[in-house]
């Protein structure tokens, strides 16, 4: 077989065959295959696009290009979470302990954020003494006694994408509904859950800019993770304005608990509840959606979603006082409010330059081995639909370096668009596919 061969066709709009993609993953994987040779085939793959089939195929050479995760040591049905990332996005740290208090086994790789997207092992690890990385036997041993453990992703699960992904990204070959879904599916389906629960966001601080967009992609990886035998459930929410007030490590792990103790903002709430109300019915504990609802409302407001927090903090080494103590988080020394120069309503917050701002205060990184300062960040005090008088404090920006505080402080108040008309709030929860 000829990767020349295989980019020619793809050039000239042919059908990849299974064995095609397989040879071109495990050769570009393995190194036998030039990045430049890979470029041209991803290019015609971005023009030519990949049908149904050459997209599952290609998710399955991927997804087996390294380790597959074992989970059948773990009792019950295994449901993961994901999302396609935004800003103030902290629902795992939410939905994770809820689902797992109703009974759903919640065994799950996570990743760092990168960019002005947050990731939820940075989010963790803004917890002192929390461990994120474990040996598989003491994982399993986890989730089978307390139900439920999270850790960060290593780098032997669907290699492939890293190097693929990595390619992508400096090709401009990155905004592909076949490559976006295999990349996302890949990972999730070598780590071994039973079923799969997706949150796909849309708007101005996601990658998926419209609803349309945003439910074609959450179609594609439903289809990707029913054709591989696991239930998958597509959840399209807004992102036009940042999710909860919090954004930063150690600041959205207190939006989290606070959340977990009833007195979250309304939409994370909202959004956790319904991701966990899916988890539970895909997971098999609750016959219907209706009925999952029900059963993650109680865990909210008994505390027991609380509680499997705290145990779940203890359990993986870290000081569960936190949850009591907020103290116990490391610090910003520094704290810069934004002010409000107009009177009126709060019309829009860009998602994407609040999560910009952050990323200038230390909260976000460039490049993956880029240090994140855990303290850094900002609370919004202002959401979309609010009213708003020349002065009020718009949000608060933290951090350590007054330079880098400052420029998110600019960045940020950029972000505020204030009108004399009220605002029209989009639904959060736009769409539910794969049910």
């Amino acid at each position: 077989m000829n990767i020349v061969d295989i980019i020619t066709k793809k050039r000239d709009g042919g059908k990849l065959s299974a064995d095609e993609i397989e040879f071109f993953v495990k050769g570009y994987t393995e190194g036998t295959i030039p990045d430049y040779q890979a470029s041209a085939l991803l290019m015609a793959i971005y023009f030519q696009k990949m049908d149904k089939e050459e997209t599952f195929r290609l998710t399955e050479a991927m997804r087996h290009s390294g380790d597959i995760i074992d989970l059948s040591g773990i009792e019950g049905i295994k449901v993961d979470k994901h999302s396609t990332g935004g800003v103030g996005d902290k629902t795992t740290l939410i939905v994770a302990p809820l689902a797992a208090a109703c009974g759903v086994p919640i065994a799950k790789m996570s990743g760092r954020g990168l960019g002005f997207t947050g990731g939820t092992v940075d989010k963790m690890e803004s917890i002192p003494g929390f461990r994120t990385a474990m040996e598989p036997e003491e994982f399993m041993k986890q989730v089978n006694e307390i139900g439920m453990a999270v850790i960060g992703q290593t780098a032997h699960v669907a290699p492939a994408d890293k190097k693929i992904y990595a390619l992508r990204d400096v090709t401009a070959t990155v905004n592909n509904l076949s490559l976006i879904s295999s990349s996302i599916m890949s990972k999730k389906l070598a780590a071994g859950s039973d079923a799969i629960v997706l949150d796909v966001k849309c708007g101005d601080g996601a990658f998926m800019k419209t609803q349309a967009d945003a439910s074609a992609l959450g179609r594609t990886m439903c289809e990707i993770g029913q054709a591989a035998g696991k239930k998958t459930v597509a959840v399209i929410t807004d992102m036009n304005q940042p999710l909860g007030r919090a954004v930063g490590n150690s600041l959205e792990v207190i939006e989290a608990i606070e959340t977990l103790k009833g007195n979250g903002p309304d939409d994370i709430t909202e959004l956790s509840l319904k991701l966990a109300g899916i988890m539970i019915y895909v997971g098999g504990r609750a016959s219907s959606i209706e009925e999952g609802d029900r059963m993650a409302k109680e865990a909210l407001e008994s505390g027991r979603g609380l509680a499997k927090l705290k145990e779940f903090i203890r359990a993986q080494g870290g000081d569960p006082q936190v949850v009591e103590d907020y103290s116990r988080f490391e610090t910003a020394s520094i704290a810069a409010d934004i002010v409000s120069d107009f009177s009126g309503y709060v019309q829009s917050i860009k998602a994407e330059s609040i999560g910009l701002a952050s990323q200038h205060t230390g909260a976000g990184r460039l490049c993956k081995e880029d240090p994140v300062d855990l303290s850094a960040g900002i609370c919004l005090h202002k959401k979309v639909g609010d009213t708003v008088k020349a002065g009020d404090v718009l949000a608060t920006v933290y951090g350590n370096d007054r330079e880098k505080v400052e420029t998110g402080a600019a960045e940020a108040k950029r972000a505020f668009v204030i009108s004399d008309e009220p605002a029209c709030e989009e639904v959060l929860i736009k769409e539910i596919l794969g049910l």
